[in-house]
């Protein structure tokens, strides 16, 4: 059953002696916490962890606690575990997340719970700290810097031989656990992961040799691999119907759920390696499957010298003055930078209700289209450098003190994309300012 919080109890009244006090961060944060609004979202997500978990079984770990522990984790960058332990031993730390007396719920509570937020709940929870920030006057939306950043995904790097074995793997795997529930009545089926992981390593080991011959028998070992991804997929699909039937166990369900959907992302790998290896096809970007587990991710050429391409999902980030993270996009694939000022301007007006006298980005969102849209909704100052050759009176215009400025500020974008990056940004970049 879903607790709201513990009855409160003050920490420092119980030993006065030890003259407990917050650092200013916390008791910012702490004063944040407090708003309702936050509060309820939170309490609606984690509602939805079973239909009446609001009115029935045993007390869960209070919503408060659970919010304000997540909060700790990430300001101080810690894991699940280490936020267990460290709130745990500290008499400061058990006042802020107002766990008191009581136990600390345990790493794995906290995992459960946090996977509930989803990300329509933290979005409004960032626009709720904007709104704070406006009403305190912390920001008042006047300058607005924006720019893009790429968060890799936590995937090897792709290969087709790489991807045709994990699926062969993966497929196997669920196999075998429809084997215990199908018991007798399964069809007897064949494990082809060894296969699949010798013909890989005989595709690595050949592609570091040079000459026809290397490549030919290259292209039969994948020729191999894809012949032994199809047999598990077709084998697979005979396991999925038989757990769909009537005489499968009930339990059955779930796993053949989870089949159907690899069987869909091997099809992609097979197909995708027989136009690209066998028949020497162009493969655009964003038709490529470059993960089975993080099948989202997208390939994303920046330019960048030290990493050409990476593999992740592009970020966009819109900042305002005073540090205030007022936006943020993941778009799908790698659009291009320009086509990103607009969808800006539009989520700044709607969150300030005015648009920003100044805005600044850098060369790549730059384009005669998006200056003159910024002029027309009513953007004094358009700080976009432009790319390539200028002209003289263009030079001039990039020449004048307020352009200058305006660059000099959206570098700092740059260092708050860098300190994101490292793990340690805070929850809401309002901490710290609040009076």
């Amino acid at each position: 059953m879903i607790v709201d919080r513990f009855e409160p109890v003050n920490l420092s009244e119980l030993i006065p002696e030890l003259r407990l006090e917050m650092e200013p961060s916390l008791q910012a944060l702490d004063r944040l916490l407090d708003d309702d609004e936050i509060f309820l979202r939170i309490k609606a997500d984690l509602s939805k962890r079973h239909p009446n978990s609001e009115s029935v079984g045993r007390r869960s770990t209070p919503v408060e606690v659970i919010l304000r522990m997540l909060m700790i984790r990430r300001l101080y960058d810690w894991s699940f575990e280490a936020t267990e332990r460290n709130v745990s031993d500290s008499l400061l730390l058990r006042q802020f997340t107002r766990l008191y007396l009581e136990a600390a719920p345990d790493d794995t509570t906290l995992i459960r719970w946090a996977k509930l937020i989803g990300a329509d709940t933290l979005e409004c929870l960032n626009e709720r700290a904007v709104t704070l920030a406006l009403e305190r006057k912390v920001t008042r939306g006047r300058k607005l810097r924006t720019d893009a950043t790429v968060v890799e995904t936590n995937i090897c790097h792709p290969t087709h031989s790489g991807l045709l074995n994990d699926g062969v793997r993966v497929l196997g795997r669920l196999m075998g656990k429809a084997k215990h529930i199908l018991g007798a009545s399964g069809e007897v089926f064949r494990n082809r992961s060894r296969s699949a992981k010798r013909l890989g390593r005989s595709i690595a080991e050949g592609a570091r040799r040079r000459g026809e011959e290397a490549k030919e028998a290259s292209k039969e070992a994948y020729e191999r691999l894809i012949g032994v991804a199809r047999a598990s997929l077709k084998q697979a699909s005979k396991v999925r119907q038989t757990l769909r039937s009537e005489e499968a166990h009930l339990g059955g369900g779930r796993l053949a759920d989870e089949l159907e959907r690899f069987e869909g992302l091997i099809e992609r790998v097979v197909d995708q390696s027989e136009r690209r290896v066998l028949n020497g096809e162009s493969v655009a970007a964003g038709e490529k499957l470059v993960s089975l587990f993080e099948e989202h991710t997208a390939i994303i050429a920046r330019g960048k010298a030290a990493k050409k391409t990476e593999f992740g999902r592009k970020v966009w980030l819109e900042e305002v003055e005073g540090g205030i993270c007022s936006g943020y996009r993941i778009p799908e694939g790698n659009p291009s930078d320009d086509k990103q000022l607009q969808p800006t301007l539009e989520n700044h007006l709607r969150l300030f209700g005015r648009p920003p006298r100044l805005v600044a980005a850098d060369r790549g969102v730059y384009s005669a289209h998006n200056e003159q849209a910024a002029w027309r909704m009513g953007v004094k100052r358009v700080a976009l450098p432009k790319k390539g050759a200028n002209s003289e009176e263009r030079q001039r215009h990039e020449r004048q003190g307020w352009f200058r400025r305006a660059r000099r500020f959206r570098a700092g974008i740059e260092g708050r994309i860098s300190v994101m990056k490292r793990g340690e940004e805070r929850i809401f970049t309002l901490v710290g300012h609040l009076p």
